[in-house]
């Protein structure tokens, strides 16, 4: 005993309890003559070795969404992620597993894998229109919607403005119509729904968005221009969104008006007039002397009635698309919904892409609040958390939680998307500085914030098409609404300027963009923004190199000093020698070597130059192998600043 304890046994080291033995039972869980126990899962020893499983490798097509992680394309593929790793890591790119993959690696992992794959963008859920089983005693009598189509200047919005009486067209910069208006007339007591779309070739997009919407498309041509490019493109949107067309005529009223021969065009682009034996309704107007609006908007009505099935559930819940957008000081985002089923009352829970919230008010095309929007009427909605995008089908929901659910998942898909797309195009400073370093192509930074979000879209488009191997233009942000500190903060980091289209900054935020030296510039016009975004371009390029051909030389004797070479005793045959000018030499008409003139000297004097029908020497630089009869091409090189993007990067003058 120690300590008032009484002392425990000692046990062997590596023993079991005193007095406990070990018992081997022969048979049932020990394997057959070991005496060893089996482990589940072993295998009986009269059956023979283990045969190793036979993997199937997966097979057929796949279909992932674009930003798509290496996680989620692994599954969907049903292939390891260290093997896809493991060839990006051959590609020279190392991702980890929730770093999403561009649509170009996920092409080319497909391509190793030798699997079929198709890529889902966000963009592509929208070309399947939604579509609804209504019953037939609920369907109701809706409004045409009718887009306005045609050329730039063809006169569609002052036709529109005659129609509702109004004026449209001095709002708008130069004339011209940047955005999608919708409005609405009566015609004896049956309302016509209205879009204008823009003509100019920049709103492209914005012009399909129309088409895609309506039901008539009123294609405007004017008397005395006649079918024009933006004509053609306008027919083939409404035939794409497979809509009938009613010509308008406009400007009939002009000395110089010929509406035959723009009929005998429309016929040529497969439009044959109904006076004329065919199926389309032609009336001939004159938007400003407010001539045959009546019959135009007969025509409509009776193309609506005969060819279209115009009626819609007015109790179910409203859904249609979103026709413009925009950022207002004062009252937020706000939206402009063209309703194609249901009624929207104030109050509704809606979500239209990555945008949701509560309907907070209702405003008709006259500005005027209103309660409920029914069928074929376009309306302002107030109460998005952010201007949704246009084009987008906005749907009400049950309630704000499941709306804030949807536009979350489409934000993500619409976030992943961009990540991808900002990976293979470049846009980081790092890839900037990079190809800075190395003469790569050089990137013109652009912050784009506009006034509506078709307008956004529209100068993205427009800036697209400029294409050169040495500049391009990189958009780094879009936005609606006015210039803010955000975006001059990110100028500054990205070094780009900003562009303002139809929104201006305030006097703080000028102050932050001048200390942090970057530009701003403010447009209303398209034509402008573009012109001046190229001349920004044709200002980053490097000079070209331009060859000048000064004279030629024909060798008449040759004249050997040990201790300097060979000095060519020539006739200047043709222009000027200059000293230190390239020299190409000429052997029989062929090609022997080019340097520089080293001296030129007239009789015992070193002179600059020799001009032609005299005598000089001529020692060339580091080459000695002359022959009487040899020709020198003198000519010099020279760098022009290149004054627009079609200019080349080399040539030669001659």
């Amino acid at each position: 005993m120690a300590n008032g304890k009484p002392n425990r046994p000692i046990r062997p080291r590596g023993g079991g309890p005193k007095g406990r033995r070990r018992v081997v039972i022969e048979g049932g869980g020990n394997r057959p003559g070991t005496g060893q126990r089996q482990r589940p899962g072993d295998r009986p020893a009269d059956r023979g070795p283990r045969q190793p499983r036979e993997v199937v490798a997966p097979t057929g097509p796949a279909t992932v969404e674009s930003g798509v992680t290496l996680r989620d394309f692994s599954q969907a593929l049903g292939v390891a992620m260290p093997q896809i790793i493991k060839l990006l890591m051959n590609l020279g790119t190392m991702k980890t597993a929730t770093q999403s993959l561009t649509d170009d690696e996920v092409a080319l992992i497909a391509a190793e894998l030798g699997r079929e794959v198709t890529i889902k963008h966000a963009d592509d859920d929208d070309t399947e229109p939604e579509t609804f089983e209504d019953a037939e005693e609920s369907l109701k009598a809706r409004p045409p919607v009718v887009t306005i189509m045609g050329h730039v200047d063809h006169g569609k919005t002052t036709l529109l403005d005659a129609i509702r009486q109004t004026s449209v067209v001095s709002t708008e910069a130069g004339g011209i119509t940047q955005h999608i208006g919708a409005y609405q007339a009566d015609h004896d007591g049956r309302l016509i729904t209205f879009l204008d779309t823009p003509g100019h070739e920049a709103f492209t997009a914005m012009r399909a968005r129309g088409a895609k919407v309506t039901d008539i498309a009123v294609l405007v041509v004017a008397a005395d221009d006649g079918v024009m490019p933006q004509t053609k493109e306008s027919i083939s949107h409404a035939r794409a969104a497979e809509v009938p067309i009613v010509v308008a005529v406009n400007k009939i009223d002009l000395p110089d008006a010929n509406a035959d021969r723009v009929l005998s065009e429309l016929a040529t682009e497969g439009l044959q007039p109904e006076e004329w034996g065919g199926d389309v309704q032609v009336a001939r107007v004159s938007a400003k002397q407010g001539e045959g609006l009546e019959d135009l908007l007969e025509r409509i009505l009776l193309v609506a009635d005969a060819e279209l099935d115009l009626r819609a559930n007015p109790d179910a819940e409203a859904s249609g698309p979103i026709i413009e957008s925009r950022l207002d000081v004062g009252r937020g985002p706000v939206a402009t919904m063209l309703v194609h089923r249901g009624t929207l009352k104030v109050g509704d829970a809606i979500v239209a892409g990555d945008g949701w919230g509560r309907v907070r008010a209702l405003y008709d095309y006259r500005g005027e609040r209103i309660q409920q929007a029914r069928p074929g009427e376009p309306v302002e909605i107030l109460g998005f958390d952010r201007p949704p995008p246009a084009g987008e089908l906005a749907r009400v929901v049950e309630n704000e939680r499941r709306a804030r659910e949807v536009a979350q998942q489409r934000g993500e898909r619409l976030r992943r998307e961009a990540l991808a797309k900002q990976r293979t195009g470049g846009v980081s400073l790092e890839k900037l500085f990079e190809q800075m370093g190395t003469g790569a192509v050089q990137d013109l930074n652009i912050v784009i914030k506009g006034d509506v979000q078709g307008s956004v879209e529209a100068i993205v488009s427009e800036l697209g098409k400029i294409q050169h191997p040495e500049v391009r233009v990189s958009v780094i942000h879009t936005g609606v609404g006015g210039i803010t500190e955000n975006d001059v903060n990110l100028a500054a980091a990205s070094n780009a300027m900003i562009v303002g289209f139809n929104v201006r900054p305030s006097a703080e935020v000028r102050g932050v963009a001048e200390r942090a030296g970057v530009e701003i510039r403010l447009y209303r016009v398209i034509y402008q923004l573009t012109e001046e975004i190229e001349q920004a371009l044709v200002g980053m390029l490097s000079p070209v190199e331009t060859e000048a051909i000064l004279g030629e030389v024909e060798v008449r004797a040759l004249f050997r000093a040990s201790r300097i070479g060979t000095i060519a005793g020539c006739m200047v045959t043709s222009g000027v020698v200059r000293r230190g000018a390239n020299v190409r030499l000429f052997r029989e008409g062929t090609r022997i070597h080019e340097t520089t003139v080293a001296q030129l000297r007239r009789f015992k004097d070193d002179v600059r130059e020799v001009t032609e029908g005299f005598e000089c020497g001529i020692l060339l630089d580091g080459f000695n192998d002359l022959r009487e009869g040899d020709v020198f091409e003198i000519f010099e090189t020279r760098e022009v600043e290149r004054t627009s993007l079609d200019a080349p990067s080399s040539s030669a003058a001659s």
